[in-house]
C-alpha cells in the first residue's frame, strides 16, 4: 500500500493538489487529505512534484528490431528498466521487417516475461509480411485466444512491405475486426507506413468499398514525410486514428506535427505518439543499398513530452493526452489505463520541477524512487 501526499495531480486533466492512496495494485482514493497510521503503508512526500498517469508506448520492438543489414544488425531484446526509466508502465510489443528469424512465439514469451517483472504488456501478431505470421495459424485465433495479443501488424507503401492487394488488406482488417469483437479487445491493424508514393490510398479505397470501421486501421509513422502527414490529417479528420513516431527530426517531430494538426482542425483525440523503441531506423541510397542504420530509444517518448511543454508551449495536461489517455482509449483499455481515477490501475509517474522522472509506480509497485531503479529485469546485471 502506498500513500502519496501533497502532490499536484494531472489525471491527465489538472486536479490540483491531492493525496493519492494505492492498494491492491489499484488507485483506491484520490482526496484532499488522506491519513493512515499503519506501518504497512508506504508514505511518499509529493511536495514540489507532479503526479501523472504512467506512459503507454504502443509501438515497441520488445524482442528487438533490425536485421536489415544481416544477422549482426539484429537489435537485442529490451529490458525492464529501459522501459521504466522512460516512464513506460504499459507497452505494446510487435515485430517489424523480420518475421523470419523472429517469431510471434518469441514475442508473446517476451511479453509474458515483462508482465512477470511488473509492467503491463500487450502485443500484436504479424509483422511486415503477408501472408501474416501468426502463432496459431490465424489472425482471428491469435487475437481471440492469446491474452496478450490485441491486434495485427502489417506494412504498406514501403520497399520492405509485401505489396498486398486491396483484397488482402481488406481480409486482414476484417479478421482483426471480428476477432476483436469476439474477444472484447481492440482488434486493430497497426499499419507501418513507409515512404512509398501510394501512401494511404489503399486504405482509403478499402474503407470506401467496405463496411470496415475506420478505427480498425491505425497508420503509424505518418510523420515520416510531408505528403503522408497531410494524408494522415485528412484521415484523422474523417474519424481515423493516426500515430506519430518520436525521433524524427526537424519540422516533422510529433510536437510540431500536432501544432499543425490543431491549426488544421484535426481532432486531437485522434492523434497518438509512440517511440518505435528498439526498432531499427535505416537509410538507403537511390539504388536501394543500406548505407546507415541505428536503433530507436524508448526514452524518446518522455523526451518528446518535455519538448512539447518546455519549447512548444503545450500545457502539461495537453501534452500528456497523446501518450496516456488518447492511447488507452484507442487500445480500448481506458479507464483501466491512461488516467488517474479511483479504480484505475496503479500506474503513476512522479515528475520533478523539470519534468524529469523522479519515481515510477507500475501496478501499485514502486519500480523507481528518487531517480534510482529499484526493480531490474531478471538478467540485467549479468
Amino acid at each position: 500500500m502506498i500513500l502519496i501526499k501533497n502532490i499536484e495531480v494531472y489525471a491527465p486533466q489538472y486536479k490540483g493538489k491531492k493525496d493519492v492512496f494505492i492498494s491492491g495494485g489499484k488507485i483506491s482514493l484520490i482526496e484532499e487529505n488522506i491519513n493512515f497510521k499503519n506501518e504497512k503503508v508506504k508514505i511518499i512526500d509529493g511536495r514540489g512534484k507532479k503526479l501523472t498517469p504512467g506512459f503507454i508506448d504502443q509501438h515497441v520492438h520488445i524482442t528487438g528490431g533490425g536485421g536489415e543489414g544481416s544477422f549482426k544488425t539484429r537489435a537485442p531484446e529490451i529490458t525492464l528498466s529501459k522501459l521504466t526509466k522512460g516512464g513506460i508502465t504499459t507497452v505494446v510489443g510487435l515485430l517489424g521487417t523480420d518475421g523470419t528469424t523472429r517469431s510471434i512465439e518469441n514475442l508473446v514469451s517476451k511479453a509474458k516475461a515483462l508482465k512477470e517483472e511488473g509492467i503491463t504488456v500487450f502485443a500484436h501478431t504479424g509483422s511486415y509480411e503477408y501472408p501474416t505470421v501468426t502463432m496459431t495459424g490465424s489472425i482471428k485465433r491469435d487475437i481471440t485466444f492469446i491474452d496478450e495479443i490485441i491486434g495485427v501488424k502489417l506494412a504498406l507503401s514501403d520497399h520492405r512491405a509485401p505489396n498486398v492487394s486491396n483484397i488482402e488488406l481488406q481480409r486482414v482488417a476484417s479478421d482483426a475486426r471480428v476477432a476483436g469483437m469476439l474477444s472484447g479487445k481492440a482488434g486493430i491493424v497497426v499499419l507501418h507506413m513507409g515512404d512509398g508514393k501510394r501512401g494511404l490510398q489503399p486504405v482509403n479505397e478499402i474503407l470506401e468499398e467496405t463496411e470496415i470501421p475506420m478505427k480498425t486501421i491505425r497508420p503509424t509513422h505518418v510523420n515520416r514525410r510531408e505528403e503522408l502527414l497531410l494524408e494522415a490529417f485528412d484521415y484523422a479528420k474523417r474519424g481515423g486514428k493516426i500515430d506519430l513516431t518520436c525521433g524524427i527530426k526537424e519540422d516533422l517531430t510529433p510536437g510540431n506535427c500536432i501544432k499543425r494538426a490543431l491549426k488544421d482542425h484535426v481532432p486531437s483525440e485522434n492523434i497518438t505518439i509512440s517511440s518505435d523503441g528498439y526498432g531499427s531506423w535505416s537509410k538507403y541510397d537511390d539504388a536501394g543499398n543500406l548505407i546507415k542504420m541505428g536503433v530507436s530509444s524508448v526514452s524518446n517518448l518522455h523526451d518528446e513530452f518535455k519538448v512539447m511543454v518546455s519549447k512548444l508551449n503545450f500545457s502539461i495536461e495537453e501534452a500528456l493526452t497523446y501518450i496516456t489517455s488518447n492511447v488507452a482509449k484507442g487500445l480500448e483499455i481506458y479507464p483501466r489505463k491512461g488516467c488517474l481515477s479511483e479504480g484505475s490501475d496503479g500506474d503513476l509517474l512522479l515528475l520533478d520541477e523539470n519534468l524529469d522522472i523522479d519515481a515510477v509506480i507500475a501496478n501499485g509497485k514502486v519500480m523507481i524512487e528518487n531517480k534510482e531503479v529499484l526493480v531490474y529485469g531478471s538478467y540485467e546485471h549479468i
